[in-house]
């Protein structure tokens, strides 16, 4: 895709098949974008690991959706459902040209809204744009109706991360 324009629609599509592929190719940028605050580094094949992502593509209830800016695949959302029945946003990425454009925000709006429910998003507080982006996000959705907690990171991950920051809400409230 050639330059940004400015009012290209953003779409959500379930990602199987051939969408599949594209995904995994830009869960590559997510992981290294997050190797900044979770210390990742690649395999000898240079290549990031993420284990858990096919899980995304073959476990019932969990869904990969890619969001695309036009015609142009420019992030994707990785969802599960929680014991507690929320649905967690997994994973959340938009490739470096569309943040701070609205893209982010219109995509995690749409999903929220086209599944109202209760949801549940994890990010790490040293990672300030998320942060922001989820509580920016958590208002233009439900107002002043969330909350955010910290928990602990789950095993398998390594016992010296600091906590994961939740946000709770319901957009079928």
């Amino acid at each position: 895709m050639g330059p940004i324009i400015d009012s290209a629609p953003i779409t959500l599509c379930l990602a199987g098949g051939e969408l599949r592929t594209v995904v995994e190719q830009l869960a590559q940028l997510y992981r290294h974008d997050m190797s900044e605050f979770l210390g990742h580094l690649p395999a000898v094949d240079g290549r990031f690991g993420f284990s858990s992502l096919p899980l995304f593509f073959d476990e019932p209830g969990r869904e990969a959706l890619l969001i695309q800016y036009g015609t142009a695949p420019s992030g994707f959302v990785l969802t599960r459902p929680t014991l507690e029945g929320e649905t967690s946003i997994s994973a959340f990425f938009v490739v470096r040209a569309l943040r701070r454009r609205g893209v982010g925000q219109q995509a995690a709006l749409h999903l929220m809204r086209s599944r109202p429910g209760a949801w549940a998003v994890a990010f790490q507080e040293a990672n300030a744009g998320a942060a922001r982006f989820w509580r920016g996000v958590a208002t233009a959705a439900v107002g002043s109706a969330w909350h955010e907690e910290a928990r602990p990171v789950p095993p398998p991950a390594p016992a010296n991360l600091p906590d994961d920051h939740w946000i709770f809400l319901n957009t079928g409230a």
